[in-house]
């Protein structure tokens, strides 16, 4: 019998392992990749891309994100990212994933696809600034 979101969250890791690949990191040498699940069952890939004027470097999640979004998928369902050691998303990444799915599924994994935590993005970004606060 599979389990169907353990099979999901397998293909995602895997999927960001690859993306990884492609990240531009000439200073941080740190590359990121991210896929990300979207609820037509679309997936979107993105890999970090440094700047020397660091201000301008996009983040892997951010990439994905904004790809699937351009693409007219604005229903996020789960992101993969995979760095060396299993880091986090950062605050820029967290509140553009709160724009589009606070309930979003983040499966987060090492350079060998170990998970290293899995999570929901309004645990890791309590008290988030979305669409809802600017309704008065």
């Amino acid at each position: 019998m599979t389990n169907p979101e353990k099979d999901e969250r397998s293909a995602l890791i895997q999927i960001a392992i690859e993306a990884r690949k492609k990240a531009y990191v000439p200073y941080s040498h740190y590359p990121v990749g991210a896929a990300l699940l979207t609820k037509s069952g679309k997936i979107f890939t993105g890999a970090n891309i440094e700047n020397a004027a660091f201000p301008v470097t996009i983040c892997a999640e951010r990439t994905a994100i904004f790809k699937a979004v351009s693409e007219g998928e604005l229903e996020l369902e789960a992101i993969a990212v995979v760095t060396k050691n299993g880091g986090t998303p950062c605050g820029s990444c967290r509140q553009v994933m709160a724009e589009f799915n606070p309930e979003l599924k983040i499966y987060i994994a090492n350079e060998k696809g170990e998970l290293v935590q899995e999570t929901q993005l309004k645990d890791i970004l309590p008290g988030y600034f979305g669409p809802k606060s600017l309704v008065p």
